[in-house]
C-alpha cells in the first residue's frame, strides 16, 4: 500500500468552508485505477489544520492519478481560502504492518 498525506493550515476564517468541501467533495478520484480510499482529519487542538490521506495500492497509480487529474481534483477549494505560508506538506509512506 503508498500513502500519500497531504497537511495544511487556514490563515483565515475559512475552515468551515473548507469542512464543507471535503464533504461534498465530487469523488472523482474513487474510480481511479489503485485508489482504496481517503480520509480527511482535523486535530482536536487545532480546527484549521487539514490532514488528508489518500491510500493507492501502488505508487504507480498514484502518480499517474496526479500527472492526469491533481488540477481538477482542486476545483472546490473555496474561494478565497488562504494559507498559513509553509503549512502545505506532502510526505509518502509505504505501510509496513496493520
Amino acid at each position: 500500500m503508498y500513502i500519500a498525506l497531504s497537511t495544511f493550515e487556514i490563515a483565515n476564517d475559512m475552515a468551515e468552508e473548507v469542512r464543507a468541501a471535503f464533504v461534498a467533495r465530487p469523488h472523482m478520484v474513487d474510480s481511479e485505477k489503485g485508489f482504496l480510499g481517503m480520509k480527511v482529519f482535523t486535530p482536536q487542538e487545532n480546527d484549521k489544520e487539514f490532514w488528508v490521506m489518500t491510500t493507492w495500492t501502488d505508487e504507480d497509480s498514484y502518480r499517474e492519478w496526479y500527472k492526469q487529474h491533481m488540477k481538477e481534483s482542486h476545483q472546490g477549494i473555496p474561494k478565497g481560502l488562504k494559507l498559513v505560508p509553509g503549512s502545505l506538506k506532502v510526505r509518502f509512506f509505504d505501510q509496513v504492518s496493520e
